[in-house]
C-alpha cells in the first residue's frame, strides 16, 4: 500500500474505514482552525456546522485525553473528564498535545495519533451518517461514520458541551 498523506488517513486505510477527504483553503494567518473549517466546509452540498468537529487535547490527572465535538460547542472539562473517570481535566499545553498526537494544532485527527490517547466523543456525533473531522493537516478534514471513529479511537460517547 502507498504511504497516506498523514497517519490519520493511514490509519482509516489500514481499518479499511470508509471515508472521504476533503480538502479546504486553509489560511495560515488564521488561527481559529475549527471556525475556518467550518466556514470552508459549508460549501460543501448538505455539510452542516453541527456536523464538523473539533478534536481537543486534554490534560488529566495521570496523561492527557482527547475530547470530539462539534466546533461551534464549548467543551465542558467537567463532563469530559466525567466521561473519562478522573475528577478533573484542564485544557492541555499547546507542545504536549502536539508531541503525544504528532499532529499541529489545527491539524490534530482523532485518528493515527502516535499515541492512543483515552478518547471522549459527544453524543451529538450518533445524529449524523457521517461526521467530518481533521484528517492530520490544517486545511484537511475527513468524513466518516459516527461508529467508525468510535470504533477506531476505542471512545466512549457523552454529553460533553457546556451549556449554552
Amino acid at each position: 500500500m502507498a504511504r497516506a498523506a498523514t497517519p490519520a488517513i493511514t490509519a482509516l486505510l489500514t481499518a479499511e474505514a470508509p471515508h472521504e477527504v476533503l480538502r479546504y483553503h486553509h489560511d495560515p494567518q488564521n488561527e481559529s482552525y475549527g471556525e475556518e473549517a467550518v466556514n470552508e466546509l459549508a460549501r460543501v452540498d448538505g455539510v452542516d456546522p453541527e456536523q464538523v468537529f473539533k478534536t481537543l487535547v486534554i490534560a488529566l490527572p495521570k496523561g492527557l485525553g482527547v475530547a470530539v465535538l462539534p466546533v461551534p460547542a464549548q467543551l465542558s472539562l467537567k463532563a469530559a473528564a466525567a466521561a473519562l473517570g478522573v475528577p478533573k481535566a484542564t485544557m492541555a499545553d499547546r507542545a504536549a498535545a502536539e508531541r503525544a498526537t504528532g499532529y499541529v494544532v489545527g491539524g490534530i485527527s482523532p485518528f493515527g495519533q502516535r499515541k492512543k490517547l483515552p478518547t471522549v466523543v459527544d453524543r451529538s456525533a450518533l445524529r449524523w451518517d457521517r461526521i467530518l473531522c481533521s484528517a492530520g493537516k490544517r486545511g484537511w478534514d475527513v468524513a466518516v461514520h459516527p461508529q467508525d471513529l468510535i470504533r477506531l479511537t476505542d471512545a466512549v460517547i457523552a454529553d460533553i458541551r457546556a451549556p449554552d
